[in-house]
């Protein structure tokens, strides 16, 4: 274990009975972009990043106009899935162009930062006061204004009862 309590090395944990568990990113914790675009990893995911993928990050966008940031083993994963879509679906061909288009690999620096290119932040918003948000294998990056009105806005949404048959087995 690393000194925060997290493993400190490889990306999958050994917890009872020999399974293997991935080590996954949750958590709201608010960042700030400088005037160059850079964004520091919060210091309790960066010795997590760092063996997961060495600090190779890629960040894309999302529907939802906020980014992506995934670890690079996990983004080419997603990326092979996205890449053998049907290219004559006009839905999955929207997908890709926007999700492998906007997808830029970056590199966490010493300091443990990452620039996000200025078409990234364009099209999120994003300017100084950012959320992140853990999401298991990935991150979402909001405007903090834009991710305050959206979520109180699902919050404030009345469940209209179409849910996956996945989620109905859950109970919390």
């Amino acid at each position: 274990m690393g000194g925060n309590g997290h493993p400190a090395q490889g990306s999958r944990q050994k917890s009872g009975a020999g399974a293997v568990r991935c080590i996954v990113f949750r958590g709201a914790t608010k960042v700030i972009l400088d005037a160059k675009g850079r964004m520091a990893i919060p210091t309790r995911y960066r010795e997590r990043l760092a063996a997961r993928c060495d600090g190779d990050i890629v960040i894309t966008v999302d529907r939802d106009r906020c980014l992506l940031v995934y670890p690079l083993p996990d983004w080419e994963e997603l990326e092979r899935k996205l890449v053998r879509l049907p290219s004559m679906h006009k839905v999955a061909r929207r997908i890709v162009r926007i999700m492998v288009g906007y997808a830029t690999e970056v590199e966490m620096d010493t300091n443990g930062r990452v620039l996000i290119s200025r078409e990234l932040r364009d099209f999120a918003g994003l300017d100084k006061q950012a959320i992140l948000i853990g999401q298991g294998n990935k991150f979402e990056l909001w405007d903090e204004e834009t991710w305050n009105e959206k979520r109180d806005a699902w919050l404030d949404e009345e469940d209209d009862g179409d849910m996956p048959a996945d989620l109905e087995s859950i109970s919390f």
